[in-house]
């Protein structure tokens, strides 16, 4: 019984054919290549035996194309141009052909800064995407491992030596208030703050925080009436009573970060807190095998300009 073996498809030859059908010359077509004569012409023996067809004939001083040669070369130049995209760099990727959707995970507030911006970019350059937006309830690291999520937006605190972070912007905590809350008149002490009522943002229910450190060197306790899992409950809770609430703010000269409009569409002051308070940066995570896919660098590129990053005009 006999079997037959497959064939073995040699690209070499596909653009050894093209360049000899478009040259119609072995010299030519070997300068095009970067070859020597030599070898183009056992290419060309080689196809010849393969294709059982002269290809190319001699006509006193020139070359022509066989019949078969001419039936050939719009299929072999047809055939080059596949194999040249097909194995091009991504990164080239049109952002108006993209159609995916890209899930990204963040905190409340975050998504809340990022998603009219991010929409409005999409809009205008690659209006097939869509946009879906994941709570912190997921192991960020495994998340992105396995694609549950395509990028991780926030205060990036996990320790994954094969997951890409790149810091965003770095911002400080400011004391959001309504407008008429007693702090708002005077000046606002670590005393005075320390016995105003606050809620804390926790996912994990934790009752204190950086504020809480920098209160005790000065023997200072506050009071934290409240505990909520999320941004936006704690600042429309502080935009209705004489609740306290901490909301990122960039540092005094810097660019209006997004981060701030739902605090101010809510009304709320923003008062500088008179205690040192370590900065929160604010990051993004994504898993190596993204790095140079097309619709990933822009969605990253989008986050980017949405946040006013450093180095990118803000969209």
């Amino acid at each position: 019984m006999s079997s037959s073996a497959a064939p073995v498809i040699d690209a070499n030859l596909a653009v050894a054919l093209d360049a000899l059908l478009t040259e119609q010359s072995v010299t030519r077509a070997a300068a095009r290549l970067h070859t020597s004569p030599a070898a183009m012409s056992r290419t060309l023996a080689r196809l010849r035996r393969i294709l059982q067809d002269p290809l190319l004939v001699r006509a006193g001083q020139a070359m022509v194309p066989t019949p078969r040669a001419q039936a050939l070369r719009e299929e072999t130049a047809a055939v080059v141009r596949r194999l040249g995209a097909l194995l091009a760099p991504g990164a080239g990727v049109d952002p108006a052909d993209l159609r995916s959707t890209f899930t990204l995970q963040a905190a409340d507030l975050v998504g809340a800064a990022l998603a009219p911006g991010m929409l409005g970019l999409a809009r205008q350059e690659a209006p097939g995407i869509s946009l879906r937006f994941r709570a912190e309830e997921m192991e960020a690291g495994s998340a992105l491992r396995d694609g549950r999520v395509d990028l991780e937006i926030g205060s990036i605190d996990h320790v994954d030596p094969e997951t890409r972070i790149e810091e965003l912007v770095t911002l400080r905590m400011a004391a959001a208030v309504r407008p008429d809350h007693p702090l708002v008149e005077g000046t606002l002490t670590p005393e005075r703050l320390a016995a105003a009522d606050h809620v804390v943002v926790s996912r994990r229910g934790r009752f204190t925080g950086p504020l809480d450190a920098a209160l005790a060197e000065r023997n200072l306790r506050r009071r934290v009436a409240v505990v909520l899992p999320s941004h936006m409950a704690a600042m429309t809770l502080a935009a209705g009573s004489d609740i306290v609430c901490l909301v990122p703010t960039p540092p005094h000269g810097g660019v209006p970060s997004p981060l701030t409009d739902v605090a101010t569409a809510l009304g709320l002051r923003l008062l500088d807190i008179p205690l040192p308070l370590p900065p929160l940066t604010i990051g993004m995570a994504w898993h190596p095998r993204h790095a140079a896919d097309g619709g990933h660098h822009w969605l990253r590129d989008a986050v980017r300009r949405t946040l006013h990053a450093p180095g990118d005009t803000p969209a």
